[in-house]
């Protein structure tokens, strides 16, 4: 499922679905959730991922019609978030 729509806010992001429910999601949530190759890993072994709690999300990028691609303050930016991924946040 698609999101109708995502937009960043103070240190959130809004998502709106089809189905009417809204998320609003931290951005250190998001960060923490991150699934790149290295997030994943440190995760797989153990580890969350470092994230200072005021962490802001500065860009999303479409990918394809499926994902988004989350840039944060941190300089972190090559996870990418599917829809399903997001809608389980």
């Amino acid at each position: 499922m698609t999101p109708v729509s995502i937009r960043r806010g103070a240190g959130i992001v809004d998502i709106e679905w089809p189905d009417d429910t809204r998320q609003q999601l931290a951005d250190a949530l998001l960060r923490q959730g991150c699934r790149c190759a290295d997030c994943t890993a440190a995760r797989r072994g153990g580890a969350q991922p470092d994230v200072a709690p005021d962490v802001r999300l500065l860009d999303i990028r479409p990918v394809g019609a499926y994902a988004v691609q989350l840039v944060f303050s941190d300089g972190h930016e090559r996870g990418i978030y599917p829809w399903p991924y997001l809608r389980s946040l």
